[in-house]
This record gives structure tokens, C-alpha cells and sequence, in this order.
């Protein structure tokens, strides 16, 4: 066997073994990456979502909230500054595209807070077209929600009070004025009124990720242990060969 290991055909196979369990490791890293990802961010969803709401300033300040903070349930009082609502294009709801509606409030001390009030579909005349809004609360109001934190720009230029993504900075430039460093998603607003659809309860599954780094890893010994067999079988086959006897024939006179 280890003569047979030796040679160059078997060498390239124990190479390619040794470059396939890398893969797999680094595979299996990646996905056990992408399980506890979604293990902490259902920590936080199951940890912040039925808690009691804080003030919304003890969580958000200037600068942009830590990932610690998100789902952070709060609550806020101020006054919605309808003029400057913001409509977040291609967002899906229930297997439908739509707009995500955000409305500036201005809290009592000044400070703006980004509010998501929820989800509208798509105007009957297309997406390029605006859709009907309900109009947020007038006066002072009191909304109770979770804090979420700004997304990506996505380099996109929009029509005037729209947004390809809840980017804070681009909202903030589009308001004319400085937001707190995170967005409150509603649950619930006083005093009520009509409003977009609630967005979709947050999944706090972890998703295949773990049983895939799990295969991913397991295809390590598997892999090796058929290499050993073949090997073995292979150089087996070739003792059995080598001590079959030769036939000899015996000639006597009468042949010749």
C-alpha cells in the first residue's frame, strides 16, 4: 500500500484530497459564519421586540446606532412633518412590491426621528406613479416602535421624495435637516389614524445554515475514508495478481 501511495497517480489524488478539504473547511467556515449572524440577530429580535419601550433618545443619538441596539423597542413624542415624507421604492410585503413610507418627527428638543409608518403597494398606474398615502397624525403624537438601522446607498438617483434604500445620510440630505443615527419602524401611534400596512413580523429562524456547515465538514472524512478503501482494494488487487502462478506447459517428445 504505501509503495502504491507513493507513486505519481496516487501523490495527484492525496493532492486533490488535500486542496477538497480546504474547500470544505472554508465552506463550512463560511456557513457556520452566516448561522451565528442569524442566531445573534435572533437574540436581539426575541430579546428587545415584547420589551418595554424606552425613550427613543436614550438608544439614538447623532451618530449611527450600534448593532447591539437594533429591535430595540422605543418610544417617541413629537410632531410628523408631513412635507417632507419620504417613499422607499421596491419594497416587498407578502410577496408584493410597494413603498415604505417615511415621515420626519420632530421631537420635542428639536431632533429629527426617521419613522417607517409601514407599507403601501404600488399606484395601479405603475411604479413611476406615486401612490395614495395616508396622511400621518396632525399635532403632537406619540409612536412606540423598534429601532432599525440604516441601510446601504445603492447609488441610485430617485424622482424628488423617493429613496432606493433607507439610507439615513441621503434621507437627511433629502429632508434638509439633521435625523438621529437610526430609524424607528411603527408599531403603533397616538392618536390613531389611517395608516400604510404594518411591515411583516421579523423572522428570527436561523435558516439551513448550520446543518449546510455541518455537510460541508462532513464531507471531509468521508472523502478521505473512500481514498483509503480504493487504495487498499487497488493494492489488494495488484498482490493477487502478482502471486497467481504462471502456467507453464510441459512438452514432451511427441510435440516436437
Amino acid at each position: 500500500m504505501l509503495r502504491l501511495a507513493l507513486t505519481p497517480r496516487w501523490l495527484g489524488w492525496f493532492a486533490l484530497a488535500i486542496a477538497a478539504s480546504v474547500a470544505c473547511v472554508l465552506l463550512g467556515q463560511w456557513q457556520w459564519g452566516k448561522y451565528e449572524d442569524r442566531s445573534a440577530r435572533a437574540d436581539r429580535i426575541e430579546a428587545h421586540y415584547e420589551a418595554e419601550p424606552v425613550p427613543v433618545t436614550d438608544v439614538l443619538g447623532e451618530a449611527p446606532a450600534p448593532l447591539a441596539d437594533e429591535w430595540t423597542r422605543v418610544r417617541a413624542t413629537g410632531e410628523y412633518v408631513p412635507d417632507e415624507r419620504l417613499l422607499v421604492r421596491n419594497r416587498p410585503l407578502a410577496g408584493s412590491y410597494g413603498y415604505e413610507v417615511l415621515v420626519p418627527l420632530r421631537l420635542a428638543d428639536g431632533q429629527v426621528l426617521v419613522v417607517d409608518r409601514g407599507w403601501v403597494p404600488n399606484s395601479p398606474k405603475g411604479a413611476d406613479v406615486a401612490p395614495d398615502v395616508p396622511a400621518p397624525p396632525t399635532g403632537e403624537v406619540t409612536v412606540t416602535g423598534w429601532v432599525r438601522l440604516g441601510e446601504q446607498s445603492l447609488g441610485r438617483d430617485m424622482p424628488a421624495g423617493q429613496l432606493a434604500s433607507i439610507h439615513l445620510p441621503e434621507a437627511s440630505e433629502r429632508i434638509g435637516e439633521d435625523v438621529l443615527g437610526g430609524y424607528v419602524s411603527l408599531q403603533s401611534e397616538q392618536p390613531r389614524t389611517e395608516r400604510p400596512e404594518p411591515l411583516e413580523v421579523p423572522d428570527t429562524g436561523t435558516g439551513p445554515h448550520l446543518a449546510y456547515a455541518i455537510q460541508w465538514w462532513l464531507v471531509i472524512p468521508a472523502f478521505w475514508v473512500f481514498l483509503v478503501m480504493a487504495l487498499r482494494r487497488e493494492a489488494r488487487d495488484g498482490a493477487q495478481i502478482g502471486a497467481r502462478p504462471k502456467k507453464v506447459r510441459i512438452w514432451d517428445e511427441e510435440d516436437g
